[in-house]
Order: structure tokens, then sequence, then C-alpha cells
């Protein structure tokens, strides 16, 4: 290769990752950004108390205050090997000392060297040093952005949270209760629950596509939606429609909703609902017999003319519905092997006499505990509809 081909290709690997640098960009690293990080990370020390002190003094106290305050922010176990990375580099540097001397910071035509008393290390130490502090500042960076984006998500959290039922909704003839627990902060799964002024009863689970972000905004999306189109009285297969026209109209095309909707009858346990794409309900009836309410269609945001079709069936004193996401059967272990729709049903039969929350519970424990060594994939929704020995007051 020529010295010219070598330079040609030097300059446009330079300019490619220059691209859009500006001075600016640089003063602000380390002016705005960098003092941002420090307030950020620092939060609640008060800085104004180390005024008083020498200048090298509060040199020191600050540095300090920073690595302990940084440090305190990770993991134990990131904190450890960031603290043994930093005794590592303090050995290193004890190890290149050569004593205490003049450092030649100039030298001039005239005067010659000019220097300062300090210490004296070998040759590139000072290099080393220079790039140990760049590549701390950067990590002090990045943490600080990412622990200013968790504290958002963690806000974000808890109002997905609240928009949540909460609790066992109890009245006579029905029990039902659901839990949720996102892969993420935040997750794309969702349920509700919704009396109607009629006496019956609104039950939902959701399931967008994907997790994190982007998915717990369109189940917000969603969520609001569906509320709103419940108030308008709608039979399920209408409402199913009407949400999946606005689904395709104001979601990301790349983007899907699977839903099952449900409404129930507790005077008489008649449930009537519509799945749309998504995982089968079990419905344990007495004796141990399970069935899969699979009526409906399509996934909602796939196409905006979709018809879907309405599924009708009786629910029987003691008998049970579990409405669920697929974050729940295909949870895997270490070896890869998935939870299951048999899993599922064999935690449901065995802790069918608990009370409806503690069933709900133990269905979650149950799949946490077999993806123990590893990280959920997705995130777990589970709703159950008991219906109850009480009976519901019949309209004359």
């Amino acid at each position: 290769m020529t010295p010219v081909s070598r330079t040609s290709r030097l300059n446009t690997f330079l300019d490619s990752y220059t691209k859009d640098l500006t001075a600016e960009d640089l003063q602000r690293l380390f002016t705005r950004d960098a003092r941002e990080a420090y307030k950020f990370v620092t939060r609640g020390i008060d800085a104004d108390a180390f005024k008083a002190l020498p200048w090298h003094t509060r040199i020191v106290t600050h540095a300090r205050v920073l690595f302990v305050a940084f440090t305190m922010k990770l993991s134990p176990a990131r904190r450890i090997v960031f603290a043994a990375s930093f005794g590592l580099a303090v050995i290193g540097l004890v190890n290149l000392f050569r004593g205490v001397g003049i450092i030649e910071i100039a030298r001039l035509p005239i005067l010659g060297a000019i220097g300062i008393p300090g210490p004296l290390f070998r040759q590139g130490t000072w290099s080393l040093l220079l790039a140990f502090a760049l590549m701390n500042l950067l990590v002090l960076l990045e943490v600080a952005d990412r622990l200013s984006l968790k504290n958002d998500l963690e806000i974000a959290r808890e109002i997905q949270q609240a928009m949540l039922p909460g609790g066992l909704y109890s009245a006579p003839g029905v029990e039902t209760v659901g839990i949720s627990r996102p892969a993420n902060t935040v997750g794309g799964d969702f349920y509700d629950i919704l009396p109607l002024s009629d006496g019956r009863l609104v039950v939902t689970v959701g399931d967008v596509a994907g997790k994190g972000s982007p998915a717990a905004l369109l189940m917000a999306l969603l969520l609001a939606m569906l509320r709103t189109l419940v108030d308008e009285k709608l039979e399920p297969a209408e409402l199913v429609t009407r949400l999946n026209v606005q689904v395709c109209r104001h979601a990301p095309a790349s983007r899907f909703i699977t839903l099952f909707y449900a409404v129930y009858d507790p005077r008489t346990g008649d449930m009537t609902y519509v799945s749309a794409g998504h995982t089968p309900p079990l419905l344990l009836r007495a004796g141990g017999r399970w069935e899969r309410l699979s009526d409906g269609g399509i996934a909602l945001g796939m196409f905006e003319h979709s018809t879907y079709a309405t599924g009708h069936l009786t629910i029987q004193p003691d008998e049970l519905v579990a409405v669920y996401s697929d974050g729940v059967t295909e949870a895997e272990n270490a070896s890869g092997r998935p939870y299951d729709e048999s899993g599922l049903e064999s935690t449901l039969a065995a802790n069918s006499g608990l009370a409806l929350a503690s069933l709900g519970a133990a269905v979650v424990r149950a799949v946490e505990q077999h993806s123990v060594d590893t990280r959920l994939a997705d995130d777990l929704t589970i709703l159950l509809l008991r219906r109850s020995n009480a009976p519901a007051p019949v309209s004359v």
C-alpha cells in the first residue's frame, strides 16, 4: 500500500469518526455536562460547606465525595470491580514513581526550562493518568445519564401501575384479580376490570408487541381508547372492531396488540368474549376439565377492516377462567424449556383451592422459579375470574 493511499484511508476514517463533531460539543462535555453529572451524582450533599476549606483541600474533598457518591450509585458487584480497578491504577502509579524533583512545564528560548517541584514518574505515566481520568469522566457521564433515565422510568412505572386496577375485585357472583410483572421497568402488558352500570363486568387483558418504553406508551394509548369505547356500551365484537381501527390509524405499522375482551354477567354466569389474536384463556371446569376460549379474530393493528367473532359460554359456581399473556407460558429456564400451558394448568389445578389473590401470586411465583437462572424475556400478566357461590341479585 502506497503512502498516498494510507493517508487517504486515514483521512476517510478521521472524517467519518469525527462526523458532526463541533467545538461546542467538546466545550459542553467538559463544562456543562461534567458539572451537571457531578451535581446529579452528589445531590443531597451540601457543596457550600466546602467553600471555607483551602483550595487544595477543597479539591481533594470534592474528589473524595465524588468517588464515594459515584461508586455508591453502582450495584455492589460493579462497585467492587470499579474499586479494584482504581486500586490497581494506584498500585501501578506507585510502581512508576521515581521520586520528587522539578517537573518541566515549559521551555523558553532565553530562560531555558521552567519547572515546578513535584513527583517524578517514568516516561508515559502522565499520558496514562490523563487517559485514566478521561475514561472515568466518560463513565461518570454515562452513568449519570442512565441513572437519570432510570429515575424517569421509575416514575413512568408508578404511573403505569396506577392505571391498572389494584387488589381483588369482589361482588355477588364473581371474584376477579389481575397481576402484572413487566420484564423491564415498564412494560406493554395490561389488564382491566370495569363494572358496568347494568351489573355486568368487563374483564380484559392485552399484550403490546415488544416491551419497554415503546410498548408502555402504546399500552397507555390503547387502555385510554378502550375505556372510552366501554363507556359507549358497545357489544364486544363491535368494540374490538372499532378499537382495531383506531390502533391501525394511530399506532406504528410495526406494532400490533393482542387482546382478550369479555363481558361477564355474575347473575347468570354468562360470558361473552372476543379474543383478538390473544393466547387462548383457560377455563377450569368442575371435575378438572380444561377448555380454551379462542373465538375472535387476528391481533389489533394488522388490518383496518378486520372483523371479529363473538364467543359465548356459561361459567358454573367455583369454575375458574385464567386470562394470561404469552410471557407466562413462554418463560424459559436455563436449558431453554418454556413454562408452557402444561405448567400453568398444573399450577392452577394444584392451587385451585386457594383464595384468588393467592392463586394469582402462586402462578407468578411458579413462573419466576421456573426461570430463576434466566432473565424474563417478556412481561408477565395473568387475570383470574371465578364465579362465586354467593348469588348475584337478579333484576326483575
